[in-house]
């Protein structure tokens, strides 16, 4: 989240009210994130985000409003979207396409034990089963194919090892995706960027750590579902200093999936291969906004070194 595109209070008081919303008490834009405009909206019935999309068009859109819907419906605690009168969801303000859904309870975990991965293994494994009758398609916009392209942009940033890190990661992914085993393995509509911050927790009566929902659909995209727990083993299970795996938090996750979906054969064969591909994506994307960076409002971009650190991990362990 940041913000791009200034939206005044008495822009957003219309627009809330357009949606019956409620009387808009406050705002504040967001700081965290890097893909869209975002503030976070206080009405006099409920707290809410109001989004405005910097890079998703008006075409691809509906396919992440309608499926955090579904998800919604099917008992997945995810943000829902406001629709107007006439049941649309997918708004537009200061020409720019626009949603607003409810705000999660709880705050992110940014030191998760095994609990909170527990709890986001499960939760994962229980969206991934709600997806499967989900009846829109849309590419996962930030798969091999954005890969590969974007990578010729940022090479000329990066010094001779992390140049040939890079070619020699793609050359390997692409082979993994030719493979007619990959091409089996289960798909669907995945997050594909549940990050810690992407999750929020509350707190139960006994004091213990809730899962409150996953928000922050807009990378989701039809995929492996392995690429979605790659993702989420890369962060949720990793050692943010050394980029190194944590065993225990990473069986508690996989543990907890399997407990509500259990991996196939193939996707625990191909289960290295995506832990490799989740970091090379997000290092891929991080050079991108680090050497190419947009100009927004309270942008912070990532350090992409992180994820370097990651892949080589990743790499070292399978070799």
């Amino acid at each position: 989240m940041a913000v791009y595109t200034e939206v005044s209070f008495d822009e957003a008081s219309s627009f809330v009210a357009s949606l019956q919303l409620g009387k808009l008490q406050s705002m504040e834009g967001c700081s965290g994130g890097i893909e869209n405009t975002n503030y976070f909206v206080t009405t006099d019935q409920a707290a809410y985000v109001l989004t405005l999309f910097e890079r998703l068009t008006a075409e691809q859109l509906p396919f992440y409003l309608h499926l955090m819907k579904h998800l919604a419906n099917h008992g997945v605690p995810v943000p829902n979207p406001a629709a107007n009168d006439n049941g649309v969801i997918l708004h537009t303000l200061k020409n720019k396409p626009a949603a607003v859904v409810n705000r999660l309870k709880g705050k992110s975990e940014l030191a998760p034990g095994i609990t909170h991965c527990t709890l986001v293994g499960r939760m994962l494994a229980q969206m991934h089963l709600a997806g499967q009758d989900f009846n829109m398609q849309q590419p996962h916009l930030r798969g091999l194919d954005w890969w590969n392209r974007t990578a010729a942009l940022v090479v000329p940033h990066l010094n001779d090892s992390q140049t040939r890190l890079i070619s020699s990661e793609l050359t390997y992914q692409n082979e993994i995706a030719n493979r007619p085993e990959y091409s089996a393995l289960p798909r669907g509509p995945i997050h594909a960027d549940l990050f810690r911050d992407n999750v929020m927790f509350d707190i139960d009566r006994n004091g213990a750590p809730k899962l409150s929902g996953f928000f922050d659909f807009y990378f989701a995209g039809f995929d492996t579902l392995m690429f979605d727990i790659a993702v989420c083993l890369n962060d949720w299970c990793i050692d943010l200093q050394s980029g190194r795996s944590d065993p225990d938090r990473t069986t508690a996750f996989l543990d907890a999936y399997q407990s509500v979906r259990p991996l196939t054969p193939q996707e625990a064969i191909f289960l290295p291969a995506m832990l490799r591909a989740g970091a090379l994506r997000f290092w891929i994307s991080r050079l991108w906004d680090w050497h190419l960076p947009r100009e927004a409002s309270m942008l912070k971009p990532h350090d992409p070194t992180h994820f370097e650190r990651v892949l080589r991990h990743r790499i070292s362990a399978q070799t």
